[in-house]
Formats: C-alpha cells, sequence, structure tokens
C-alpha cells in the first residue's frame, strides 16, 4: 500500500445499541459510547477517526447499516482500524465474531480494539476472548429465551404482539394494549374492501389509488408523526402488496391475530406458521370491515381474476378448471380478436406442455353451457316450488346442526 492510500484509511469509531442493552442505563448510550471512543482515538492518535453507529440493532445479526458500510470500505483498504466501547458491541454472535477476528481483519489489514476488555489484535489475541464471546451469545439466548415466554404468555391472554397496529388503527394513549380506530386511515382500507368487491384486483387498486393521489399507509405515518425528513421519492406510490395485505389482515374485523410467525433460534429470522397455527380471538376491538365483507373478499381472492393486456376481465376468469389435469384455465382475448373469439385455455400446458394437452373453449359456448344450466334450476324452481323450497329448508337445518 503506497503512502497516499495510507493517508485516506480511517479509524472506524463503532457503537451500537439494542432494546436490551438501554437496561443498562445511560453507560451504554450512543453518545457515552461515542465520547469514549473519540477520547481514546484521540489519546492515542489514531489517524481519520470517523464515528460510526446502528441504534436498534441485535448483535447477533451482521447485517447492520454502520457495520456493513465499514466493512464495505475495509474490503477497498479504506479502514486502518475498528474501535469499539466493549466487545459485545461487535456483536452478540461467536461464530461470526470468531471468522472476523481470526480470517476478515486479518486479511483486510484492520487494528480491532475493545477498550473495556483490553483487546487489541495488534498485541494478539487472548485464549479467553472465545470465552468472552461464548458468553456475550449467552447473554442474548437468555434475554432472547425471557422475551420469547413473555411474548407467549401476551399473546396466549388476547394481547396483541404487533409492534404497530394495521394501516386503519392507532394505539390508545392511555392503554398501549388497545386499538382505537384511526378514522381517515380506515376510510382507505374501506374503499379498498369495497373496490375489491366491486371486481378490482390489488393492481387494479393499486392503481386507482395512485391516481387519486391518495397517501399510502408509510406516507400517511410520516404526514401524522410530520416527520418531513422521511418524505418519499415517489409520492402516492401504491403496489399490489401492500393491497394484498391488507385485504388479507382479519384484524379488520375486530379480532386479534397472535403467533402468524415465529423463530427457530435466536439467531434465525422470523418464518411463517401455517394459519392452523394462528391463534385468533374475536372481537377484541372495534371493527373497520363487516365480518361478511371480510369473507366475501377472501372468497374473491381465492378465484383471482386477472385483466387480459386489453384490460378485459371475462365473467368467468379464475373459476374454470382443466378437466384432464385440475389446473385453472386461462382467459384469452386481444384487440384483434372479437369478443366472440375470446376463449379460455388449459394453464398447465401453457406452462409445460407435457402436462396436459393443448385444447380450448371459447367464452360464448361456455356462456351458453351456463345459462342453459340456469334455465334448468329456475324450470325446476316455478315447476316444483313448494318441493324445492322444502328441500332447501331440509338442507339448511342439517347444515346448522352439523
Amino acid at each position: 500500500m503506497n503512502t497516499k492510500q495510507s493517508d485516506k484509511r480511517i479509524t472506524a469509531l463503532y457503537a451500537r445499541l439494542f432494546r436490551d442493552d438501554e437496561k443498562d442505563g445511560i453507560s451504554s448510550s450512543i453518545q457515552n459510547q461515542k465520547a469514549i471512543l473519540e477520547k481514546y482515538a484521540k489519546d492515542n492518535n489514531l489517524p481519520n477517526p470517523r464515528f460510526f453507529y446502528d441504534d436498534g440493532f441485535s448483535g447477533v445479526s451482521f447485517t447492520r447499516p454502520a457495520f456493513m458500510e465499514i466493512m464495505e470500505l475495509a474490503e477497498q483498504g479504506l479502514v486502518a482500524n475498528l474501535v469499539v466501547k466493549d466487545h459485545s458491541r461487535l456483536g452478540r454472535n461467536r461464530l461470526v465474531v470468531g471468522q472476523l477476528l481470526e480470517q476478515d481483519f486479518i486479511r483486510l489489514d484492520v487494528r480491532y480494539i475493545a477498550i473495556m476488555d483490553n483487546i487489541d489484535t495488534a498485541k494478539g489475541i487472548s485464549d479467553i476472548v472465545p470465552m468472552q464471546d461464548l458468553f456475550n451469545e449467552w447473554h442474548a439466548k437468555n434475554t432472547s429465551d425471557k422475551v420469547r415466554r413473555v411474548m407467549q404468555s401476551k399473546g396466549m391472554s388476547g394481547v396483541p404482539l404487533t409492534t404497530n397496529p394495521p394501516f386503519g388503527y392507532m394505539k390508545n394513549p392511555n392503554n398501549k394494549d388497545e386499538w382505537l380506530v384511526d378514522e381517515p386511515a380506515a376510510e382507505i382500507v374501506r374503499k379498498i374492501f369495497d373496490l375489491c368487491v366491486s371486481g378490482l384486483g390489488p393492481t387494479q387498486i393499486a392503481k386507482r389509488l395512485k391516481l387519486k393521489k391518495i397517501m399510502t399507509p408509510t406516507e400517511y405515518w410520516n404526514s401524522i408523526s410530520r416527520n418531513c425528513s422521511k418524505l418519499l421519492a415517489v409520492p402516492y406510490n401504491w403496489c399490489s402488496a401492500t393491497v394484498a395485505d391488507i385485504l388479507s389482515k382479519q384484524e379488520y374485523c375486530g379480532d386479534t391475530v397472535n403467533f402468524r410467525s415465529t423463530t427457530k433460534s435466536f439467531k434465525n429470522k422470523k418464518i411463517e406458521r401455517p394459519q392452523d397455527e394462528w391463534k385468533v380471538f374475536p372481537n377484541t376491538h372495534p371493527a373497520i370491515i363487516e365480518r361478511e365483507v371480510f369473507e366475501l373478499v377472501q372468497e374473491l381472492r381465492q378465484h383471482r381474476r386477472r385483466p387480459t393486456k386489453s384490460g378485459i376481465v371475462g365473467p368467468f376468469s379464475g373459476l374454470l378448471y382443466c378437466a384432464d389435469c385440475g389446473e385453472k384455465l386461462y382467459y384469452s382475448v386481444t384487440n384483434n380478436y372479437k369478443r366472440e373469439q375470446a376463449y379460455f385455455f388449459c394453464s398447465a400446458y401453457r406452462k409445460n406442455s407435457e402436462v396436459c394437452s393443448a385444447h380450448y373453449i371459447r367464452e360464448k359456448v361456455v356462456e351458453s353451457f351456463v345459462l342453459e344450466s340456469m334455465q334448468r334450476v329456475l324450470w325446476y324452481v316455478q315447476t316444483y316450488e313448494k318441493l324445492f323450497a322444502r328441500r332447501q329448508m331440509e338442507d339448511f337445518g342439517e347444515k346448522k346442526k352439523k
């Protein structure tokens, strides 16, 4: 490394704080760590000190923005020293920390210093350091276990486990476990459900909301918190995933839904649970959407009807299945064809020609079959009205008993 490159190398002063570390008081605060790090760099004449910090990030994960920035600079040969207040600030995963100390910092020619633990790689690593890493990891595991037990008990009692309530609700200032309807946001939620019932899919709904310049959930939360620093580059940028997520939330019926996700261990990211493992507590807060409307929307979402490139949505789209392989039939109509030439074809054949054969049925043929069937049913009802009514009542009674 030449002298010019050496002059550019910095001393990275790194601080980290997680929610559980706040219990240690002001001594673990970001500002306190910064003061200690800057004094150490000044007293020891470390070159080009630059402060980095991750506030609210667990030591178990190493995908922290500031730490990743330091490592990117190190890969470019721009970091001479990495200084932390104590060794646990670097991280609480002994395997990753061990690799950093024994391989990565050596490869990148980075001197690592943990002030309070008297660790300095320039003087060699003590045999006791791996034991410190193990204790740091145990601390994270024990804390995780305690939090998991508290959340398990809280969730089983019907208290919502989400940090932030769904869009359309807000926390009661006098009781953080209670949700109140946030009327301006709730009105947007009702509009989304109404548009879905009218036959529009998430993509079409998102386009309409964007066209009418309706604020997204993020924009709305920023506006009520008056956080002007978080203005989005593209305003009113609704996406289909956001709309689909709102349409799927049972909380809008007034129910609390807990344990949607879990983790295999304190080191793993969240994984989604199957729906039969969720815990649902009905009528725990005011409903924004009527239960019948929510159930109707879920039924419609199971039979999703995507518009063709021409924007046409067939009345039978999402409802027809191939008689041979059981896969859905796709609807096809283009501007080059007349509507009478629209047809349904097997989706399995389109994806893999070996699964099924290339057969299709025209939309007008399906319409004639459905009309003929409806005419037969209506004729039966008119001709045998009393018999039909009695059978319907008997069938209703059987379902009610079941």
